[in-house]
């Protein structure tokens, strides 16, 4: 059976530059230094510029970016080029209410969450707890599923509601902004460390959903458009500004059944590439239905 989802993989050789940041001793030193949001809002305030405009095409070479995806326009910075906007957008009329779409573009990895609320990647052991800063919450979530989309430069870096619904809370938690590469996440406890905002959604069709948008090096911010009130399928939540970035969905026990090829491709250490609207899974019925 050919597979739906192309694949890359986890363990591929990360640059030299992010090599020495991680794993040399005067590189960590340098890297103390980077992982602070004011040097983002430095950078974010260059690629806000006009004067940014001339790496544009550079970019869009080196990271093999599909512009026939896009809507045509001038760009006034390089920013504004990063927020593009797609030219034709999932259409909410044609989406099946027991289907899990895909809320963004990005290489999607999938966890179990075991009974004390813990996941592991690469051999790390993360707690929800940590990663929602609300003890309470993270138990609702006990022996569900957690999908983390990892954002790269050539991908549409705005995001949507997969599901009409009710926002239950929002909030930010602060934190440093480590890149979202496989590297860092054998040094460094990323999705715990790293800036972030934490979404807490009653679904139409999931139940209650948390999504968490995390911060990445160089990141400029975190963009959501509400934070309250309710929501529709594939209305726009927001978007992140220059650099790659996450995003993590977590859903309780026995509410979707994810595609058995997302789940392999993590498995085999391999994330599985995805855009906005793909079908991930499918509802699952309520057992006492």
């Amino acid at each position: 059976m050919k597979p739906t989802f192309k694949t890359i993989d986890l363990n591929q050789e990360d640059s030299r530059s992010l090599k020495f940041l991680y794993k040399n001793p005067i590189g960590r030193m340098f890297l103390k230094i980077l992982v602070q949001p004011v040097f983002s809002k430095i950078g974010g305030a260059v690629l806000d510029s006009r004067l940014s405009i001339p790496y544009i095409q550079s970019f869009i070479k080196s990271n093999q970016i599909q512009m026939d995806r896009y809507t045509e326009k001038k760009y006034r910075s390089f920013n504004d080029f990063f927020k593009r906007e797609l030219i034709n957008p999932p259409n909410p009329q044609t989406l099946d209410v027991d289907t899990f779409y895909s809320p963004c573009d990005g290489k999607v990895s999938v966890y179990p969450i075991t009974e004390n609320q813990s996941f592991y990647i690469k051999k790390s052991e993360y707690r929800i707890k940590d990663l929602l800063q609300d003890e309470a919450l993270a138990q609702e979530y006990m022996n569900g599923q957690m999908l983390i989309f990892r954002l790269t430069p050539d991908d549409y870096h705005h995001y949507a509601y997969f599901d009409s619904g009710q926002i239950r809370s929002q909030k930010k938690i602060k934190g440093v902004l480590h890149t979202v590469r496989p590297i860092s996440l054998e040094q460094e406890n990323v999705y715990i460390r790293n800036a972030r905002e934490v979404t807490v959604m009653e679904t139409a069709h999931f139940g209650l959903v948390t999504q968490i948008e995390v911060g990445a090096l160089l990141v400029g911010k975190i963009v959501n458009l509400k934070d309250a009130g309710a929501f529709n399928a594939f209305e726009k939540k927001g978007y992140f500004e220059f650099g790659g970035s996450t995003i993590i969905l977590l859903f309780k026990e026995n509410s979707v059944e994810l595609s058995t090829e997302l789940i392999d491709n993590t498995q085999k250490d391999q994330e599985s590439i995805v855009k906005l609207g793909d079908k991930l899974g499918t509802r699952m019925e309520p057992k006492n239905a």
